[in-house]
């Protein structure tokens, strides 16, 4: 069996906002990274540790995670044990307006805090289950908006996110150049330059404030990258081209590395 077999993307096009990932009975093991977007997570199947920053914290069949967008994170199976999940990727944007409706606000809120990283409950268990099903007609994506909209105004805040790093002062050159040209080549030299600081000095404080380097935050933001342009049917080689990667084969191989999948079965719509 393919290491893709054990993990299938589910989408509708009546809800281009979500994107449901179901892994069954995979070993598959995830390095330290963030997601552009919210995500609630369930785990069937399997022990693992959940890394993040408010510490490690071990979760079993029936653990819900709660991640913000740009939370460093991991999550891995103990003991090379095959484990089973399911994980919601929910758009910002989109989640920010409709927790102003619910909410009734008159704006669209600016972030979101989750009250907790992890639950274990059997009753959010099975409110999450019925959330990360895949979506079978138009009436079924227009239910699980609202359903979702009032089940995290009960788990989340108006608000910046308390594990979401503030960018210092002195790297918010280097940040901001990374965030508005993931597809250039940059060097660590050019960065540092950028931020008036020896270039042994700024991986350190780099490191420090956002737990990875700066050439593994540059990844982790092109893989998102082209994890998005993916998912809405662009091509592998025009993808890997727009951020930044050699070729299509060297964003295969970081994708792969990353999400346990080829961009290619990603990319397949269900």
């Amino acid at each position: 069996m393919s290491a893709d077999s054990h993990h299938r993307i589910h989408r509708h096009p009546a809800a281009p906002w979500a994107e449901l990932r179901v892994s069954v009975n995979t070993l598959a093991c995830y390095r330290p990274h963030a997601h552009a977007e919210y995500s609630i997570g369930l785990v069937e199947q399997g022990q693992a540790v959940f890394h993040h920053p408010a510490g490690p914290t071990a979760v079993s069949p029936g653990s819900v995670v709660m991640i913000e967008p740009e939370v460093v994170h991991s999550c891995n199976p103990l003991r090379q044990q095959a484990w089973s999940y399911r994980m919601l990727f929910i758009d910002a944007d989109w989640l920010h307006a409709a927790l102003a409706r619910h909410w009734g606000l008159p704006a669209p809120l600016t972030g979101l805090a989750f009250l907790s990283p992890c639950v274990d409950d059997p009753v959010v268990a099975g409110q999450v289950k019925g959330l990360c099903e895949p979506l079978g007609s138009d009436s079924e994506a227009c239910r699980l908006a609202w359903l979702l909209s009032a089940w995290i105004s009960n788990w989340a805040r108006p608000g910046r996110a308390h594990d979401v790093e503030n960018v210092p002062h002195e790297l918010a050159p280097a940040i901001d150049h990374l965030q508005s040209r993931p597809g250039l080549k940059t060097t660590v030299r050019e960065l540092a330059a950028l931020c008036k600081l020896t270039e042994a000095t700024f991986i350190r404080r780099f490191q420090g404030v956002f737990g990875m380097t700066p050439g593994r935050y540059l990844l982790n933001l092109r893989l998102n990258g082209a994890r998005t342009l993916l998912s809405r049917g662009m091509p592998l080689a025009e993808a890997a081209h727009a951020m930044g990667f050699a070729d299509q084969a060297h964003l295969q191989r970081c994708f792969k590395a990353h999400h346990a999948m080829t961009p290619g079965n990603y990319r397949h719509r269900p």
